[in-house]
């Protein structure tokens, strides 16, 4: 990991800094067997009621945070490409309105790489949506059936193609660690990814989430837990694989070509505000933690009885938010700043982390700081998890 490359932080004065703003859209047509997010099968949705009732969450947020720039909007899920294209462009006229949104704005849409969402792309790219990521999740039919997803390879990169024709950035996800996937395998499979030339991509390890239907699976002996070792190997192998491609790993499990990185997710992980609308969205706004009931039935009566459909709004002790921001900031190849988080907290920056871990891990080529910036290098991303517990004090 270097540190030479300039590295932009939000500012400190967060009455002034970018908002993000994450719309959640929580129906799916079916449920994926590893899926743990806040998704919900409906037979029916009323349209005009969910349109109206987002706008009107939205709405309680602006009264609260009005006026401040937004950095970019996220429409998040479930499945936010079954919302109509309508409902998305009010909702982005809706926070132009309520917000300073600039003509770069980033604004992604999370899309299911089926023929009929397909469809929809050129008019939710006449919307404003100028960013899609698509959940492609494997190159390989037999994986996409392990995987609970209903499309199928052809139909997948059919959508990816309509994608990069309507979007001017495109990323898509892909799950690798599955059963039985051996090196060469996702080596391959990788190598196929990188050559369709999007800008960004987001590469996870299947994890066995408890709650889904994969966890039912495993406690009965039915599905492999996932082997770590061999699950090493293959992180490892991305990692390299993607460098070498020129799409390197700005964060644990996404990879950009320079510029392409996600600006939205990098407000959460630089730990900028950001306003969560809809069923089960989080929010950060100020020194509050905002959440919001995750049931969509829940979530509209407490719209219907409130204004709103916060279930909560928690007040973060100044510890708990600097250990939030250097948990998901270490997540990041560019790593943190201590002195940021000192002055965004108000805890002195010689406490927020174990100096003497610190210096041991260093020595051990597992983190790099140099003044106030603190990072985890290339080998020491494999046991991030480990670092993390051994260095935050």
């Amino acid at each position: 990991m270097s540190f030479d490359h300039p590295v932009t932080a939000p500012a400190a004065d967060t009455a002034t800094a970018p908002l993000a703003l994450y719309v959640h859209w929580p129906f799916c047509v079916s449920k994926c067997p590893y899926c743990d997010f806040n998704s919900h099968v409906r037979e029916s949705v009323d349209q005009q009621q969910w349109r109206d009732a987002l706008l009107a969450d939205l709405a309680h947020e602006a009264a609260l945070t009005g006026g401040r720039p937004l950095g970019s909007i996220f429409f998040g899920g479930g499945t936010p490409s079954l919302m109509p294209p309508e409902t998305v462009a009010a909702i982005i006229d809706a926070a132009a309105r309520h917000w300073q949104m600039q003509p770069d704005t980033e604004i992604t849409l999370e899309a299911n790489p089926s023929s009929v969402e397909a469809a929809r792309f050129a008019d939710i790219a006449r919307a404003g949506v100028n960013r899609v990521s698509l959940g492609l999740q494997a190159l390989d039919d037999q994986a996409l059936h392990f995987l609970g997803r209903a499309h199928d390879v052809a139909e997948g990169l059919a959508a990816l193609d309509t994608a990069q024709r309507h979007f001017g950035r495109v990323s898509f996800d892909l799950i690798y660690a599955r059963p039985g996937q051996s090196l060469a395998g996702w080596e391959a499979e990788l190598a196929r990814a990188l050559a369709f030339g999007t800008g960004h991509l987001s590469l996870y390890q299947l994890t066995i989430e408890p709650g889904t239907r994969f966890a039912t699976l495993v406690a009965k002996g039915e599905l492999p837990e996932v082997d770590p070792d061999h699950g090493a190997d293959l992180f490892e192998q991305t990692r390299a694989q993607t460098a070498a491609a020129g799409i390197p790993a700005y964060e644990i499990s996404n990879h950009a070509r320079p510029g392409e990185q996600s600006r939205h997710n990098l407000t959460y992980w630089r730990y900028g505000d950001y306003v969560g609308v809809g069923p089960g969205a989080h929010g950060r706004r100020g020194q509050l933690a905002t959440f919001r009931r995750k049931k969509p039935e829940n979530w509209l009566s407490a719209l219907a009885r409130n204004g709103h459909g916060i279930e909560s709004e928690e007040p973060l002790a100044a510890r708990d938010r600097a250990h939030e921001a250097l948990l998901m900031g270490l997540r990041l190849a560019e790593g943190v700043d201590l002195a940021w988080i000192s002055a965004r907290s108000g805890i002195a920056a010689d406490a927020l982390v174990d100096a003497d871990a610190v210096q041991v891990l260093e020595r051990q080529g597992l983190v790099t700081q140099k003044n106030t910036r603190l990072g985890v290098t290339e080998a020491g991303m494999l046991l991030l998890d480990r670092i993390l517990a051994e260095i935050v004090a």
